[in-house]
Parts: structure tokens; C-alpha cells; sequence
């Protein structure tokens, strides 16, 4: 058996404490701590927050440990018991590793939780302490892990099957909102910690037609017993990360609904997004998933040019599904939809790599982006969304309404994830083409290529109409019906004390042919100070027209000309023009 004791120990210093006890142990015990977590696909090496780690006998002797590499250790012994004493330093205020100060404490298991070769599956004890710190005694603590002992939401005793298990159920503690819900039976509970004047019940209300709605679209019984939803409440913030039965958030005060009757925001509306994204990966890639996550190798990468369909397909269910929860009305279904296509349309990275690369490439591309990005990549994630709107418009239209990307997903639940087997690189393609009863290459050869997916015809099938626009500058994200810009500048910037600073330059645009690059501070446009107005006061200048710009790189003054030209259509907004069609793909 395992078992571990945990303690927030120093709140001020963002210290955890950790006892890891091993009986029985291998005469040379193998520890290590994974270098990535699943669903965020890219090496974190979160044993780099370890501190003071020490080992001893059943007897208290100290024993000697060998580092055998970043994140693994060994122990020569001949003792009945050993155990490791560690602390971790937490101070990342993030859905992915761990944060403690005075506030709260929060941990993913992949961050704290050494790992004892040869036990990873087994009973796993945990005991997670109060912290001592007087100030703190009314924290209290949620995470999704089995109890063992101990109230409600207080620190107690927990359990695990395997590491795998263990790990895979993120802790909050702290001073935290809570309420909870019943969704096809299944208890649910939401954790808001971070000031916050969110209405609860109005919460409770909405996440509950989203769940309800997702449990039935699988089936009944739900995959787990409970649910837990942890939020963190920031000034400006904005994540997820899937569990098996629960999911860790962040997200802005903006986004929570202040009263029952309010009506949902473009900001709450983010929100119920992304808790329906998160709550969909409770099947899609939590239990089905790629064969090669069966089971997961955390020491380092595991490449598959699959995650479009975990990624992608889910982000195109996140926002149907708040539409079909009956939340958001069809217009405004399609003005989220409107957002997806524009992200994708802005990149020029959509022309230069596949959704496959995209996919295969996670580990170093798209979770480590840089300037140049939007040039070079495209995300899995929104022309993954894309390209599940391609499928499910199509099965729609192929077979007259008979099956649609619901019925894919419902087979990988009943022939895969139910029967303990991993999706193959092959699968949802055989899948569509059993649906269709023909040969589906001609569909799935946008996955290897880099074209724009043919979508607008088969939009137009169900009465919309997708138009291309030229964006109306930083705020404008797609949809609508809003005059874009005409006069084109091609670069993404913040406000600087001598003007704006160029954080991104789109290849091709008037600013890249200008010489201007990201990290640059433009001063001056036409001899004039430039101020955060610079886009808007562009369009007074007639095409062709060539303007002196001035900026600063580092500390050398460099110049440039920027030629006034049209500005790009690559802002799109999805209309309604047959309501009767949209009912074939929209009708509730």
C-alpha cells in the first residue's frame, strides 16, 4: 500500500509538504513524477518544484537516493517500509500544477504525488491536513476523490484505486462558494473560490441543462458517481482541464451571472462553453481516447495525430451544446460559431500545416507558441471544430436527417470507451463511412491538407449564409453585421509610455512589408505620435498612399513606410436565410 500526508505548511513561502509511505517496498525502489498531465500536451517537467527530498527505513535510518534522471530516483535498501519526505513549491496560478499562498490552495496529483514503480495499481491513501497557520482554520477542502473519512468539504482521509486514479483528481482548499445541483440523478457540486457576486442558483440552473443534456446524448448511467466543478475567479483569466470526474477552471468575474433573470452575456456565455468543453471531455478523451493514452506514459511525449478529435470535436460540441441545453438562441449559437471560423480565417498558419500536424505537433508547437504563430500553425482545436461541423453537416445531409456526428460519437462511447479500447488513427473515418456506406477520403483529406474546409454550401443547405468581412480592428472576433476596416495594418499591438508596442505582425500585411516585428515600439506614423487610435486613424488615407512610421527596436530608431492598402476579408458572420432549413440541423 501507499500512502501519502499532505499539508499546505507554509501558505507564505507556496510550500507544500508531502510524507510518502511505502510498505513492502522493492529492494530498489523506483520513484518518479510525470513530466506532463493528461490533456495538456506538453512536457511541464513538474519535478522541478521539488524540494528537500529525503528517504528512510522502517526505522527512521536515512537511506541514500540516486537521481536517475529530471524526474526519477532510486533507493537500495533492505528495510520493510520506506519513506520519502519532500516539500513542493506551488506558485502557478494555473489549471495545471499547483498554487498556495494565503488565499487558497490548489494541486493536480501529477505535481505533488511521486509515483512508486511496480505499485501503480493498488489502494493509494491519502491524508490531506488543515493548515496550522491560525488564520486559515476555516478553510475548507473539494476535490472529487474517493472519502474516506472526515465531513463534507473538510480535510480527511481519501482513496485512490491506482496512481493513475490519484492523480487524476485536482484539490481545492480554501475560503470557497459552494452549491450543487442533481443532473439524471447525479450529484454535482460547484466550487467557486476568489471574490465573486455570482448567482448561485442561477448557475446551478444553466450548468444543470448542459449536463442533463450531455448524459442523455451518451446514456444513462453518467461515467461517474459525482461531479465536481472548481473554479478559480480572477480580475482576467481563462481555462480548463478535463477530469475523470471533475474539471478545474479559471475564469473572469465578468463572466458569472449576477441574478436568476439576467440575460447570458457574451461573457457568461463563455463560461457555460467552457464547462460544457470540459464536461464533454468526461467522455470524449477521459474514457474514449487514442489507444496509445491506454495506458498513459507521463515520463514524456506521446505523439498521436489524433487529438482533433478530442479537441476539435469537443469544441464544436461546447457551444452547440449550450444551443441545444435551450440557453442561447439560434442566433447566437451562430455568432459563437461565427468566432471559430474567424480564428481559423485570421491564421495564416491554416495554409502552411494540417490538422493532423497540428495534432501531432502539440507538444512543441501549439503549446509553445511564440510571435509568429498565427503564420505558422493552426489550431487543433477551431478547424478541429470546423471540420466536426464538416462531418456532422454532412451525415446530415447524406443520409436526410438520419444520422448525424452525434450517432459517431455515441458508437466510440458503445464500442470503444465501453469496451476498454483506444480509438486508432482510422477509426472515426470507418465510422462516418458505415454511417454513409461509402468510401470517405474525399472527407477526411482535409485532416492531411491545408485547405479551407468547403463549408459555406452546406451551410447554405440549412438556410445560412456564411459572408466574409474585413475585421473592425482588436475587439471585433467575428459575427454580427458590423463595417469592418477598409484600410489594412496587419499588426496586434499594446499600449506602450512612448506609443504601442507590436506584439504580433501578420506575414504579407502593409506592417510586415514595413519592417516592423514583434517586440518593436512604434512612436510615430506620418510624424505623428502614434496613441491606441493608430488603426482607426488609418482609414482617413487613401489607398496607396505611403506613410512614415518610426519605432524603436531595442534601443536603435528605425524607419519605415507603410502603404495604405485594402484590408483583408477575414472576419466571418454566419445569418439565418430559411428558417425552415435550419431546422433540420438546429431544431430542438
Amino acid at each position: 500500500m501507499i500512502h501519502y500526508h499532505i499539508i499546505p505548511v507554509d501558505p507564505k513561502a507556496h510550500l507544500f509538504a508531502v510524507t510518502m509511505t511505502v510498505q513492502t517496498p522493492h529492494p530498489k525502489q523506483v520513484f518518479s513524477l510525470p513530466a506532463w498531465l493528461p490533456g495538456s500536451y506538453m512536457v511541464r517537467d513538474f519535478a522541478k518544484n521539488i524540494i528537500d527530498l529525503k528517504a528512510t527505513g522502517a526505522n527512521g535510518e536515512p537511506l541514500t537516493l540516486t537521481q536517475l534522471d529530471k524526474q526519477t530516483w532510486s533507493v537500495e535498501h533492505q528495510s520493510t517500509q520506506l519513506t520519502l519526505t519532500y516539500q513542493v513549491y506551488a506558485w502557478d496560478l494555473s489549471v495545471r500544477t499547483a498554487h498556495l499562498d494565503m488565499t487558497h490552495g490548489f494541486f493536480n496529483g501529477s505535481s505533488v504525488f511521486l509515483a512508486a514503480h511496480g505499485f501503480e495499481v493498488g489502494l493509494h491513501t491519502v491524508t490531506m491536513a488543515a493548515p496550522t497557520e491560525p488564520s486559515l482554520n476555516e478553510w475548507r477542502l473539494a476535490t472529487s476523490m474517493t472519502r474516506q473519512s472526515g465531513d463534507e468539504f473538510a480535510f480527511g482521509e481519501f482513496c485512490a484505486q491506482s496512481y493513475d486514479e490519484l492523480i487524476d483528481h485536482p484539490v481545492e482548499m480554501g475560503l470557497f462558494t459552494h452549491a450543487s445541483f442533481e443532473a439524471c440523478g447525479v450529484r454535482h457540486d460547484i466550487v467557486l473560490n476568489g471574490r465573486h457576486r455570482a448567482h448561485m442558483p442561477r448557475l446551478c440552473q444553466d450548468l444543470k441543462a448542459i449536463c442533463e443534456y450531455q448524459i442523455k446524448l451518451f446514456g444513462t448511467p453518467a461515467p461517474f458517481e459525482r461531479y465536481l466543478f472548481m473554479t478559480t475567479v480572477l480580475d482576467n483569466g481563462f481555462g480548463g482541464l478535463e477530469h475523470r470526474a471533475s474539471t478545474a477552471l479559471m475564469c473572469s468575474r465578468k463572466d458569472l451571472p449576477l441574478s436568476m433573470d439576467a440575460p447570458i452575456n457574451n461573457d457568461y456565455r463563455t463560461y457555460l462553453s467552457l464547462c460544457s468543453h470540459e464536461y464533454f471531455h468526461s467522455w470524449n478523451v477521459k474514457r474514449i481516447k487514442p489507444e496509445c493514452f491506454l495506458p498513459y506514459q507521463l515520463e514524456a511525449e506521446t505523439y498521436t495525430p489524433q487529438l482533433w478529435a478530442y479537441e476539435g470535436i469537443t469544441s464544436y460540441y461546447d457551444d452547440f451544446l449550450t444551443y441545444r441545453a435551450g440557453l442561447v438562441d439560434e442566433q447566437s449559437y451562430l455568432d459563437m460559431l461565427s468566432e471559430t471560423f474567424t480564428r481559423v480565417y485570421r491564421s495564416q498558419g491554416r495554409f502552411k500545416q494540417s490538422i493532423k500536424d497540428s495534432s501531432f505537433n502539440a507538444w512543441t508547437k501549439f503549446y509553445k507558441q511564440d510571435e509568429n504563430a498565427q503564420n505558422a500553425i493552426i489550431s487543433y482545436y477551431t478547424k478541429g471544430a470546423l471540420f466536426a461541423l464538416y462531418l456532422d453537416l454532412t451525415l446530415r445531409i447524406e443520409t436526410q436527417g438520419k444520422y448525424n456526428l452525434d450517432n459517431v460519437m455515441t458508437i466510440l462511447w458503445q464500442e470503444y470507451a465501453l469496451q476498454n479500447r483506444g480509438t486508432t488513427d482510422e477509426c472515426h473515418q470507418m465510422i462516418v463511412e458505415r454511417l454513409l456506406g461509402r468510401d470517405c477520403q474525399d472527407l477526411f483529406a482535409y485532416l492531411d491538407n491545408t485547405d479551407d474546409i468547403p463549408l459555406a454550401p452546406l451551410l447554405a443547405e440549412f438556410g445560412v449564409e456564411l459572408t466574409l468581412r474585413s475585421s473592425q480592428g482588436a475587439q471585433d472576433v467575428g459575427g454580427g453585421s458590423a463595417k469592418g476596416y477598409e484600410i489594412a495594418f496587419g499588426a496586434k499591438t499594446q499600449a506602450a509610455p512612448m506609443g504601442l508596442k507590436v506584439t504580433t505582425v501578420a506575414q504579407g500585411s502593409p506592417a510586415h512589408l514595413a519592417g516592423l516585428s514583434a517586440g518593436d515600439i512604434l512612436i510615430a506614423a506620418d510624424n505623428l505620435q502614434v496613441t491606441g487610435q493608430f488603426e482607426a486613424q488609418l482609414q482617413q488615407y487613401p489607398l496607396g498612399q505611403r506613410l512614415s512610421l518610426h519605432w524603436f527596436r531595442r534601443d536603435e530608431l528605425m524607419t519605415g513606410e507603410l502603404i495604405i492598402a485594402e484590408a483583408p476579408k477575414d472576419t466571418v458572420a454566419l445569418s439565418i436565410t430559411d428558417k425552415d432549413k435550419l431546422q433540420a440541423w438546429l431544431g430542438r
